[in-house]
C-alpha cells in the first residue's frame, strides 16, 4: 500500500480510481463495508483504489478546541485501511482555507483533477465542502460533470448506527465489548512506557505505565482484561518481536494512593522480567472487570488484584486478539 501526504505526492502517471472518502476514524465495520467496496471495484475495473482521509481532525480547525478524542492514530489508521486492501491512502491536509472550499471546488481539485476518479464510494450520510454543504445528490450531479458515478452504501446498524461517535460513546461507558463488536476488533491505545509510582512492582504486580498522545480515546476509569504487545515505530521493530501478553489494566487516579494524575497501567501476567521503558506499545482492551475503587489497606488491594489477575486469565486463555 502506498501513502501519499496531500495531492503533490500522487503519481502523475496515475491511472483511473476508485475513490473513498472520511475521516474513518476507528476504521470501524462501517467503514470497513465501504473500503472493502472500493477495493473490490477497483479489481474489476482494473483501477487503483484509494481512500482519502484528513490531518488533523477536520473539527478542530471548523471549531478549534472541540478535537473529538480519536479512536485510532493517523499510522494505525492508514495500516487498518491497507488492511482492508487499498492500494494507496491519501491524507490531505484539512486547513481552514481547504474547510472553505465550496463543493464543485472540492470535488474538481481532489477527485477529477487529483485522482482522476472514475467511480466514488461513500456511505449514505456524506456530506462535504464548506459548510457541509454537500450531500450524496450533490456528489451524484458532480460527478455527471465531472466524469464519475458515485455508489453511496447503507449505513451498518446494531441497534445504533455503528459511527465513530457512538463508539467513543461506549467507550467513554467503559463498555469495551461493545465498542469492540462495533469496530470489528478491541479498541486499542497506543503510547510509550514511561516511569511512574512504581507501587505495582512494590505490590507484587509491575505494570506498564502507558502515555499516550494527547487526545487518544481512553476507556472510563475501571480495570479491564486485554493484551499488552510491543509495536513498531516507523521502520524500528519492536524490541520483544511479535510478542504479546495478557494483561489486566487499570485505568484511573489511584485512588487507594490519593493520585490525582489519570494513567493507563498494563500489567502482563506472570511477567516480571519485562524492560519496557521508553517502549511504544499497544493495550487492547477486551472487557471490563470492575470500577475503579478505593480500598482501605494495601492488603485488601492486593487481594483484589490476584483475582484481577485470575479473571483476566480466564477471559484470555482462548488467544490473543
Amino acid at each position: 500500500m502506498q501513502r501519499w501526504h496531500g495531492l503533490g505526492d500522487v503519481p502523475g502517471d496515475l491511472g483511473r480510481s476508485v475513490v473513498t472518502i472520511g475521516v474513518f476514524d476507528g476504521v470501524h465495520r462501517g467503514h470497513r463495508r465501504v473500503v472493502e467496496r472500493v477495493a473490490g471495484l477497483a479489481r474489476e475495473l482494473g483501477a487503483v483504489s484509494v481512500a482519502v482521509t484528513f490531518e488533523p481532525h477536520p473539527e478542530e480547525v471548523v471549531r478549534p478546541g472541540s478535537h473529538p478524542v480519536l479512536l485510532t492514530a493517523p499510522v494505525r489508521r492508514a495500516g487498518l485501511l491497507g488492511d482492508l486492501g487499498v492500494d494507496a491512502v491519501c491524507t490531505l491536509p484539512f486547513t481552514l482555507e481547504f474547510s472553505r472550499l465550496e463543493p464543485d471546488e472540492f470535488v474538481r481539485t481532489v477527485l477529477a483533477e487529483g485522482l482522476r476518479a472514475t467511480r466514488v464510494v461513500v456511505g449514505e450520510d456524506f456530506r462535504f465542502g464548506h459548510g457541509a454543504a454537500g450531500d450524496v445528490e450533490t456528489l451524484r450531479a458532480l460527478g455527471e460533470k465531472y466524469d464519475f458515478e458515485v455508489e453511496a452504501l447503507p449505513l451498518v446498524r446494531e441497534g445504533e448506527v455503528v459511527s465513530s461517535t457512538y463508539v467513543r460513546e461506549l467507550l467513554a461507558e467503559g463498555d469495551v465489548e461493545t465498542a469492540a463488536a462495533a469496530l470489528g476488533r478491541p479498541h486499542r491505545v497506543e503510547g510509550v512506557v514511561v516511569r511512574g509510582h512504581r507501587r505495582g512492582r512494590a505490590l507484587g504486580f509491575p505494570t506498564a505505565n502507558v502515555e499516550s498522545p494527547p487526545h487518544t480515546a481512553i476507556p472510563a476509569d475501571g480495570v479491564y482484561a486485554g493484551w499488552l504487545r510491543c509495536t513498531p515505530v516507523g521502520e524500528i521493530a519492536p524490541i520483544y518481536g511479535d510478542e504479546c501478553w495478557p494483561a489486566a489494566i487499570s485505568i484511573g487516579t489511584n485512588p487507594t494512593f490519593d493520585g490525582v494524575e489519570r494513567t493507563v497501567e498494563a500489567y502482563a501476567l506472570d511477567r516480571d522480567d519485562l524492560d519496557l521503558y521508553g517502549a511504544h506499545v499497544a493495550v487492547d482492551f477486551v472487557a471490563r472487570l470492575r470500577p475503579t475503587l478505593r480500598f482501605d489497606s494495601i492488603e485488601a488491594l492486593i487481594e483484589q488484584m490476584r483475582h484481577d489477575v485470575d479473571e483476566t486469565r480466564r477471559i484470555t486463555s482462548s488467544g490473543a486478539s
